[in-house]
C-alpha cells in the first residue's frame, strides 16, 4: 500500500540521517514479510507519491547495512524489497517468488535485474518466467538468502545487523 511504501521511505531516510543508527532491519508483521502489491490498486487512477522501485533503490544505496528478516512469504514486490537489502535471513518455513507473471505482469521494481545478479541467470529466469515459489532451503542453495533460522527471524536479523 502507499502507506507502507511511505513508511519504508521515511524510515530509511530517518535511519540514514541518524548517526546513532548503525544498521537497519526490515521485517513484516503477523508472520509474513510481504505478499507484494495489492493488484486491485493497479486499475485505480495513478496518484503522486512514492513508488516501489525508488524505495528498493533507496534500500540498496543505503550506506548502512540493511537486513531483511523474511518470515512466511516474500512475494512479488515483497521479494523485490528483500532483493534491495544487503543481507537476507529467512525462517526455515519462508517461501519466496515473483508470482505476478502468472497473471501477465512483470516484476516492476527491478527484481528482474537484481535476482539474476544474485542467483545467476538460469535460476532467476526460472523464477521470473514461472512465478513459482521457492522454499527457504532452495533460496539458501541459490544464494538468495544468507542464512536460514528455525528461531525468531527478527532476533537473528538484529544479531546479523549488529555483527556487520
Amino acid at each position: 500500500s502507499l502507506a507502507v511504501l511511505q513508511a519504508l521511505e521515511d524510515g530509511l531516510k530517518k535511519a540514514d540521517a541518524d548517526p546513532s543508527v548503525k544498521a537497519v532491519m526490515i521485517c513484516g508483521e503477523n508472520g509474513k514479510f510481504s505478499a507484494g502489491a495489492d493488484i486491485r490498486g493497479f486499475s485505480s487512477p495513478k496518484t503522486h507519491g512514492v513508488a516501489l522501485g525508488p524505495i528498493v533503490s533507496l534500500i540498496e544505496s543505503s550506506e548502512k547495512p540493511v537486513v531483511a528478516a523474511i518470515e512466511g512469504i516474500a512475494l512479488g514486490g515483497g521479494l523485490e524489497v528483500a532483493l534491495g537489502c544487503h543481507y537476507r535471513i529467512a525462517h526455515a518455513e519462508a517461501r519466496m517468488g515473483l508470482p505476478e507473471v502468472t497473471i501477465g505482469l512483470l516484476p516492476g521494481a527491478e527484481g528482474t535485474q537484481r535476482l539474476p545478479r544474485l542467483i545467476g541467470i538460469p535460476a532467476a529466469l526460472d523464477m521470473i518466467t514461472t512465478g513459482k515459489h521457492i522454499p527457504a532451503t532452495e533460496a539458501l542453495k541459490l544464494g538468495l538468502v544468507d542464512e536460514i533460522v528455525e528461531e525468531n527471524t527478527i532476533e537473528a536479523a538484529i544479531r546479523l545487523a549488529n555483527k556487520v
